[in-house]
């Protein structure tokens, strides 16, 4: 498609609506508010995507490499009708007589954590007759940006909880954190794109994820090269119609057979198709041999009902679901207390909950756990669109607003401010310059064109062309620091 039918309808008469004579248009992207509790900073993730995709990809393929005559009519054709107008598509050839983007875009390095109400990076033509672009651009803009930043930041909080209590529990085994987070979401997603996204929001923070195209996205417009580092893994791991297939009298059965299918490695079985606790405290039991003798591990996974109480037992008249799922691993297959006084479970057994976890409720799994001493990495927790679709771009406030303009060769600093809103709304103020202070990056707005150059802002795109390109194992160094 056309990129420049991806756009909001209104977008296409506000080239009348500014000023006469208005030849420079400066905008900018910030995350206004926080409506998760405990974050303050926003993971600044997917630029690159975006500007490989659709800026240079899709701009070039559908717009610039095709007859102006066809991408001009096809255009009219829809605008018109929509309008219900003859619409004057001379910019729209000019801009294909160009040839590129008449565009810069300036930014803070992917990876980036960004306090609530710094902007991550600015737009603007760098052409006087195309001053129309910068915020046409902004529908699309924010349409493929607010998803990966948000998910980012939410792995982040996640990353940031286990961390947390794996050094509290389980100091020498910190390195498993990067496991301890899997990507569930992709079934649950509003889309592949959306899945994509995400998904790569996710990884920069872990390595485990089960939505397999990541991987390909991240060579695709990250530079990875998943023959030389580590993109994203899994492992084997079965769905309730494995379980179903081979029937409910025979489930015992079916977890032998996959032991012997999968004799090496770690193991995934679903195990609450039917009773979970009776596999738990009749099945493991008489399979105790085969899984203590396999070169792997055996994870148990329950994904029905609620998370902390599966995981962590509860208060039961049953004895058995009191104790949860970790504790009664314990009672079977032992295993060791480390110098930090927690309980560490047999290597050669594990578990996984994947259901409707939360950042509140993966805080409360591991804080029961430390409660009941055992070490938080006794489990995996599958974070899915439960965690990563429930949001908006309103989630962290994302907005792109114009703040600097020049209409007759007069530089204008402007603003919105509106008074029914809480502040929330109110944007910055002319050019912005981004700077360091106490660790933290601030903005400072109203400033000339040359304070803004020495800020912390850079060009990564500039006319049709990607200036910088990042790759994810910097990024992923920057986002651990």
């Amino acid at each position: 498609m056309n990129p420049l039918l991806l756009t909001d309808g209104y977008k296409l008469g506000h080239k009348e609506q500014y000023p006469n004579g208005t030849t420079f248009v400066y905008s900018n992207w910030t995350p206004r508010k926080s409506r998760i509790a405990g974050i303050d900073n926003v993971v600044f993730f997917g630029l690159q995507y975006f500007i490989k995709e659709y800026l240079i990809k899709q701009f070039n393929e559908h717009f610039f490499n095709l007859p102006k005559e066809e991408v001009v009519v096809e255009y009219k054709k829809y605008v018109d009708h929509y309008l219900g107008t003859d619409y004057d598509v001379t910019h729209i050839e000019e801009l294909h007589d160009l040839g590129y983007l008449p565009i810069e875009i300036k930014a803070l390095p992917e990876g980036t954590e960004v306090p609530i109400r710094v902007p991550m990076f600015t737009v603007m033509n760098t052409k006087p007759e195309f001053f129309w672009l910068t915020n046409y651009l902004e529908t699309l803009l924010s349409n493929i940006i607010w998803q990966p930043c948000t998910s980012a930041t939410i792995a982040k909080q996640y990353q940031s909880i286990l961390s947390s209590f794996a050094l509290d529990t389980d100091r020498d085994n910190i390195e498993f954190i990067t496991w301890q987070g899997h990507d569930f979401s992709m079934r649950g997603m509003s889309g592949t794109e959306s899945s994509i996204l995400s998904g790569m929001g996710h990884a920069l923070s872990f390595s485990g994820s089960d939505t397999l195209p990541v991987a390909k996205a991240f060579e695709t417009y990250y530079n990875a090269d998943v023959t030389k580092e580590l993109v994203i893994g899994s492992v084997n791991a079965t769905e309730h119609s494995v379980m179903c297939a081979g029937s409910k009298d025979d489930e015992i059965g079916t977890f032998r057979r996959l032991l012997e299918t999968y004799p090496t490695g770690i193991l995934s079985v679903v195990s609450d198709t039917w009773d979970l606790w009776k596999v738990l405290t009749e099945y493991l039991p008489k399979l105790k041999n085969e899984i203590l003798e396999r070169e792997g591990k055996l994870v148990i996974r329950p994904d029905s009902g609620d998370p902390v109480d599966i995981i962590c037992g509860c208060d039961h008249k049953n004895p058995i679901v009191a104790k949860g799922v970790i504790e009664l691993l314990w009672d079977e297959f032992g295993g060791t207390i480390n110098d930090q006084g927690y309980k560490v479970l047999n290597p050669k057994i594990g578990a996984i909950y994947g259901d409707s976890i939360t950042i509140e409720r993966a805080t409360l799994i591991c804080e029961k756990l430390k409660a009941k001493g055992f070490a938080s990495t006794n489990v995996v927790l599958g974070i899915g669109s439960f965690t990563y679709q429930y949001n908006t771009r309103d989630t962290f406030g994302f907005a792109m607003k114009a703040t600097y303009v020049e209409v007759q060769g007069e530089g204008r600093e402007i603003f919105k401010d509106p008074i029914t809103d809480d502040g929330t709304k109110k944007s910055a103020k002319g050019r912005i310059q981004l700077y360091e202070e106490q660790g933290k990056i601030a903005y400072k707005d109203q400033v000339s064109e040359q304070e803004e150059n020495q800020g912390l802002l850079k060009t990564v795109f500039k006319d049709g062309e990607l200036l910088i390109e990042d790759n994810l194992f910097t990024i992923r160094k920057r986002i651990a620091q």
